[in-house]
């Protein structure tokens, strides 16, 4: 690199030039959300000569998305002979300009004009350029986690990770071609059938092992053909992966190699958050829930208040890029006020008009006090609450509908299942032949109204009567606090429970399990429901990351559901960026049928982590309890990998991949899992891919170089929740990648 000259110039920049080119820059940041009055300063600039710094120049400018943090915000990354030295925000994005440059600006003005961009996403450089990436393939030269190495060809690696053998000295280790037991896509598609139907108790281990006698020594065991092929005894460990990598490595490890235990590290970071918000805004459609979203933020450019749960959107939050402009732009105008709900008294608390400290994972405690008070003065929107269907809620001006006034059958254990028309002796099943099909509905007893599935049912005036909730002509208006008697069952309006549930503790108690005072929940449940849907809620991992953090999250997010805000402006707005047509299907560039991926295997089995399986809907039942816990209701349970497979439950695993993780470092415990890597009786072979040797991949036998998000394309369709326009980022590459691991 030049070193300075004695006329004070650095790499042929003068003193001169560097105050002309700050005055470009500068202006262009002082006049941000004026862009002509911007550009003119620009351009006065530019005629006093400061076109001849290279940031000024189009040229020298690339755009990509980010990865420092899961945001991903576009940002432009500005080059000098081959090299990336600066990195700002790319001002054509919502995300890191409000408001963002027209579309149409050439590619020559907006070089001269940087969106924001936070010190994390500045620091990338440190990342390109970190001195100790690794640039060769290496394999480890002495026990697990010495930091003894030795470079090899990636051929080599490849070759004896496939094939195994005794690899360290330490004995015979299987290579990859062992575990590809299952290899036929139709007897894999047959086998998963028939250990579905073991689990389903439709058939037996006697009539399955009858039918499969020559495919049994495929399966990790006979005995219990659920848990799945050997295919199974492979499992990839995954972090912050891409769209793109994602797709590529399901594709990979799911439908080529054949396993299920494709593990993300979602619930070590806000699994809780989101099935929350999933369960939360599942609507019901086709015999089953589904499609909710994951994410709800509010509209902090148009809310009056906001509370914050747990989370600091002024250091953290999905990114304090987009969120703390919104925020920070309503508390200098006075039209926005926020309360913070946290232990700590954090950045976003120290600016709040009301910070609340709570006791650590008590904020359920708190959501439903304010819940008491809000019920208790009728503070709630009865208006959207009653709309029970699509009709009602498009009489009422609503956007949006609840289940409020749907019966809910109260069980022995309590509330179960929501009352359905048929059990209510509303309908009538009726079973036809059309077209050679059999076709089911369900009919009134006036045969007037007709309905695809057995209806939910709504209680109008004490009397309850079938809706369907997408009905958009026939308006149905329910009653919010209902209770009746079905047969031998009581039957109670979803509101109805709610009001009871909060109603267990009064206002002070619920305050003494949160730790705090009643008047603090009085305070923002008043302050709360003053704005009309221009008030919301917010939450992210401090909240959830309790054991009891689902439900710290539901607690939450009714509170928003009290106001009615969802999909207002000033109130709680959904992810949008995702893809989808008007009619809500999913849009795709290539087709991608079955012809893309011939011979497709159909992976089978109970995960390694037991997500998404029932304990005693498995061969491995015996009694309560088992012998880890199962999540049927969770995925990504990163935590469970390694621990489950010191124990080898539900079966021992004899190959992890990991990439882009760690979670020996972001897993509380993480010491018990270092033991475990280093244990190769539990974990035979361990490779993965990292640009350094990081906290975990330091363990690996072999370690590949990865690269980094400057040097590679990716799709990355997800976006920021609280940005109110669609859009995506596609990640490109910038500079060149590091030298090859072939080199």
């Amino acid at each position: 690199m030049d070193t300075h000259s004695n006329n004070g110039s650095a790499r042929g920049l003068s003193r001169r030039d560097f105050l002309k080119a700050a005055a470009i820059t500068g202006g262009a940041c002082a006049l941000l959300g004026q862009i002509p009055g911007a550009m003119q300063a620009i351009n006065r600039a530019l005629a006093a000569g400061g076109e001849g710094f290279f940031e000024a120049r189009p040229e020298n400018i690339l755009y990509t998305a980010c990865l420092q943090c899961h945001n991903a915000c576009a940002i432009k990354v500005k080059i000098q002979d081959g090299v990336a030295v600066k990195i700002d925000g790319n001002p054509y994005s919502p995300v890191t300009m409000l408001p963002q440059i027209d579309y149409k600006t050439s590619p020559k003005d907006a070089a001269l004009i940087d969106g924001k961009l936070c010190p994390k996403g500045q620091s990338a450089i440190q990342t390109l350029y970190d001195p100790y990436r690794i640039v060769k393939v290496l394999k480890r030269a002495g026990k697990r986690g010495e930091g003894k190495w030795q470079t090899i060809p990636f051929d080599q690696a490849i070759n004896e990770i496939v094939h195994g053998g005794n690899l360290f000295g330490e004995g015979n280790v299987a290579g990859l071609k062992d575990l590809y037991a299952l290899k036929d896509a139709a007897l894999s598609k047959a086998l998963a059938a028939d250990a579905a139907a073991i689990a389903g108790k439709k058939m037996t281990l006697d009539e399955f092992k009858t039918k499969h006698k020559d495919n049994l020594g495929l399966l990790v065991d006979p005995d219990h053909p659920d848990l799945g092929p050997k295919n199974n005894q492979l499992a990839l460990m995954i972090g912050r992966i891409e769209h793109g990598r994602v797709e590529f490595a399901q594709r990979w490890l799911t439908n080529a190699f054949g396993s299920r235990n494709y593990c993300e590290h979602t619930t070590i970071c806000e699994q809780s958050h989101h099935i929350a918000y999933t369960r939360m805004t599942d609507q019901y459609a086709g015999g089953a829930w589904s499609g909710g979203k994951t994410h709800l933020k509010p509209d902090a450019l148009n809310a009056r208040f906001v509370i914050y749960f747990g989370t600091s959107p002024f250091e953290a939050n999905f990114a304090p890029t987009n969120m703390v402009e919104r925020i920070t732009d309503g508390l200098a105008e006075g039209r926005l006020k926020i309360a913070v709900v946290d232990p700590r008294l954090s950045k976003t608390a120290a600016k709040a008009w009301k910070w609340v400290p709570i006791q650590p994972g008590a904020d359920a405690a708190f959501a439903l006090g304010m819940v008491r008070w809000i019920v208790d003065n009728q503070r709630y929107d009865a208006k959207f609450l009653q709309a029970a269907n699509k009709a009602a809620a498009t009489a009422a001006g609503e956007l949006t509908w609840t289940n409020a006034t749907h019966p809910v059958r109260i069980e022995k254990d309590g509330p179960g299942a929501l009352l359905r028309g048929s059990e209510a002796g509303l309908v009538d099943k009726k079973e036809e032949e059309k077209e050679g099909k059999k076709v089911t509905t369900y009919v009134t007893k006036d045969g007037k109204t007709i309905f695809a599935d057995d209806p939910f049912v709504v209680s109008i005036g004490g009397a309850l009567a079938p809706v369907n909730a997408y009905d958009d002509k026939n308006a149905v208006v329910g009653d919010l606090l209902a209770t009746a008697t079905v047969g031998e069952v009581t039957v109670k309006t979803a509101f109805q429970l709610l009001k009871e549930l909060v109603s267990e503790k009064s206002v002070e108690e619920w305050a003494a399990a949160a730790g705090v005072g009643a008047n603090d929940i009085v305070t923002l449940a008043r302050e709360f429901t003053s704005y009309g849907k221009q008030a919301a809620t917010e939450l992210y991992r401090g909240a959830v990351q309790h054991t009891n953090g689902y439900y710290n999250a539901q607690a939450i997010i009714t509170l928003n559901l009290l106001v009615g805000n969802v999909d207002w402006t000033g109130g709680h707005w959904h992810e949008i960026g995702d893809k989808k047509d008007k009619d809500g299907k999913n849009v795709q560039p290539f087709p991608v049928g079955p012809g893309l991926h011939p011979n497709k295997l159909t992976a089978f089995g109970v995960k390694l982590t037991r997500e998404g399986s029932k304990y005693d809907a498995s061969t491995l039942f015996t009694n309560f309890p088992a012998q880890r816990p199962w999540y049927p209701f969770s995925g990504n349970v990163w935590q469970e990998v390694l621990p489950s497979a010191a124990e080898g439950y539900p079966y021992p695993i004899k190959a992890v991949f990991l990439h882009m993780g760690a979670s020996v470092y972001s897993t509380p415990a993480g010491n018990q899992q270092v033991e475990i890597l280093k244990d190769s009786k539990k974990v035979p072979l361990f490779f993965a891919c990292d640009i350094v040797i990081g906290e975990q991949s330091m363990y690996a036998d072999y370690l590949f170089p990865d690269t980094t998000y400057f040097e590679r394309f990716e799709s990355t369709p997800h976006a920021s929740p609280d940005i109110l326009q669609k859009h995506s980022q596609v990640r490109t590459p910038v500079v060149a990648r590091s030298p090859s691991p072939k080199s």
